[in-house]
């Protein structure tokens, strides 16, 4: 299980991150782009995380439970997650990845060698 603020905690970590309140809900941002969603409703929520399509598919055939295609950008490889049942350490690579996605290469330079660890191969 994720909380709302592990996910938080996440996305906020990478350099040039900062969260920004958009449609009702948290978004995290590197400037003014957006690579996490997050909805807290009923005391448990869910993310829209940016993602390749390829990745979008893989993570979906792994735990449909968990992981679908977002509303609205899900065309574009975005998928949503199921705080509840997420395991951590596969979303906070997920999150961290969706930063990669977004962040500019200088950024990208800085990211600290403990959270570039944490990090898929490409």
């Amino acid at each position: 299980m994720v909380t709302s603020g592990a996910l938080r905690t996440w996305a906020l970590e990478p350099p040039g991150t900062h969260e920004e309140e958009t449609w009702g809900a948290a978004t995290f941002r590197v400037g003014r782009k957006v690579f996490v969603i997050l909805r807290e409703e009923d005391g448990g929520g869910t993310a829209s995380v940016k993602a390749s399509q390829a990745d979008q598919a893989e993570l979906i055939a792994g735990d449909a439970h968990t992981y679908g295609i977002a509303s609205h950008v899900g065309r574009f490889g975005w998928v949503q997650v199921r705080l509840a049942s997420a395991d951590p350490v596969e979303l906070r690579s997920v999150v961290l990845e969706a930063w990669r996605r977004t962040a500019g290469k200088r950024l990208q330079l800085a990211l600290p060698d403990h959270l570039r660890a944490l990090l898929p191969d490409r």
